[in-house]
């Protein structure tokens, strides 16, 4: 039983027990359908605040798992204290070393604004609302990774609370072990308060999204599945299908090309041929403006996702996903990956050989829509045999996925191995943890 004055008079940070007014708009995940039955939750003011709520958890026999926002809530949050991290929000741009240097809470919009008057870029996914940290821990799979690789590549250091309440900086020459786990491998093994990383030139960026009616799908698939095969590491794509409630079915094309506009113009010129255009925001874009490339949703909302990773986007494929009927889901989406995301790492996150991901997502406002919608991915995954892998990386795991799913056989052991020498007791609770 938690105790209202030993928790609350060891931080400086808002404490939120079960029964006070707060409490449950706090432990709210971002996707509602998870449910985050937590012990507390604490709005952590800084690193001592989060080494204080460490300390009390251990005396306590309680984990800690932190969320920023609630991004990538898995539903592993039972019993645990909640920290949130979003007064952790200082952001250092250092333009002439081309590093930033972020708290826990920072979302990855705060570092794009300030980073692109300098003509530079973090690697940043779809969304401008996602934690840092929190992203890059998970391996983070950006708009640029197949120009310069994993998010997690991109660290240079990482300002952590260990299992013991101590507060350490860990570099690659100071804690290898612990570096090489951090990068992609979750927080499973320290509680990371600010991160240093890399960032790289962005002196230009073109890209938007064209919309067609479902009429054209054939002509904007075949159009996507060339694009993609001769695209060179600058551009990636990605195809939507959408069908929303109260519209008319769509297929999309996302573009973000890091260059100058003139040749993702060039690039991207076969798709001015296709006709019946609905809408064309292609443009020059700064890199602050990343995230209106699909103007991703801001607020939270119940939802239903499947990822799945494709080793090959052949006809039976296409039809499969963008013929087909997909009712209750609204949306089916394919990244083209490879190029650097293809190329060996140097964290625990591992390389992804499959040159296409899946994402097949359903708005889920009651428990029979959750039901339909699960049948449906699950009707879509099986049709496309063994075109899917299985394996998917930490980054996108949904509720249900493990990280076998995420880590070969060998990595998933050394990952293991760190949680029990760093974490023996296991204080930290991450959204997918190492250990069953």
């Amino acid at each position: 039983m938690l105790s209202h004055s030993h928790l609350r008079t060891a931080t400086r940070g808002k404490v939120l027990l079960p029964g006070d007014d707060e409490f449950d708009a706090a432990r709210l995940a971002w996707n509602l359908t998870v449910d985050q039955p937590v012990a507390a939750v604490v709005h952590a003011e800084d690193a001592a605040d989060v080494a204080a709520v460490i300390g009390y958890a251990r005396r306590a026999g309680l984990a800690v798992t932190a969320q920023p926002s609630g991004h990538g809530a898995s539903g592993n949050a039972a019993g645990a204290i909640l920290v949130r991290t979003r007064h952790l929000d200082r952001v250092e741009i250092d333009p002439v070393r081309r590093r930033a240097r972020v708290g826990a809470g920072v979302r990855w919009g705060q570092v794009l604004s300030l980073a692109a008057p300098y003509g530079l870029t973090g690697l940043a996914g779809s969304s401008p609302h996602v934690s840092v940290v929190g992203y890059t821990l998970g391996g983070g799979m950006s708009w640029f990774g197949r120009a310069h690789g994993w998010a997690a590549d991109s660290v240079r250091s990482f300002d952590i609370v260990d299992a013991e309440g101590r507060q350490a900086r860990v570099t690659e020459e100071s804690d290898p072990e612990l570096f090489w786990g951090l990068r992609g491998g979750g927080g499973d093994f320290a509680f990371v308060t600010a991160m240093e990383f890399d960032l790289f030139p962005a002196p230009a960026l073109y890209g938007g999204l064209m919309v067609w009616p479902a009429d054209r799908t054939p002509a904007v698939r075949a159009a996507f599945r060339e694009l993609t095969e001769h695209a060179p590491p600058e551009l990636t794509l990605w195809l939507n299908r959408l069908e929303l409630p109260q519209a008319p079915p769509v297929i999309a094309i996302a573009a973000a090309y890091l260059g100058a506009p003139e040749q993702g113009r060039e690039l991207l010129r076969h798709l001015d041929s296709l006709g019946a255009v609905i809408a064309d925001t292609r443009r020059e874009l700064s890199p602050a403006e990343l995230g209106a490339i699909v103007n991703e949703p801001i607020t939270p909302s119940p939802s239903l996702m499947r990822t799945e990773l494709l080793t090959a986007l052949d006809d039976t494929a296409t039809e499969i996903l963008l013929t087909n009927p997909i009712d209750p889901l609204m949306g089916v989406q394919l990244r083209h990956l490879g190029a650097a995301l293809a190329e060996p790492t140097s964290g625990a996150n591992p390389p992804c050989a499959e040159p296409y991901a899946l994402y097949l997502q359903a708005s889920t406002p009651d428990p029979s829509t959750s039901a339909a919608a699960r049948a449906t991915q699950k009707r879509l995954v099986a049709a496309l045999g063994p075109r899917v892998t299985g394996r998917k990386p930490y980054t996108v795991l949904t509720p249900g996925d493990t990280t076998a799913q995420a880590f070969p056989a060998d990595t998933l052991s050394r990952l293991q191995a760190l949680k029990r020498t760093r974490d023996p007791h296991s204080v930290f609770r991450a959204n997918y943890p190492v250990l069953p």
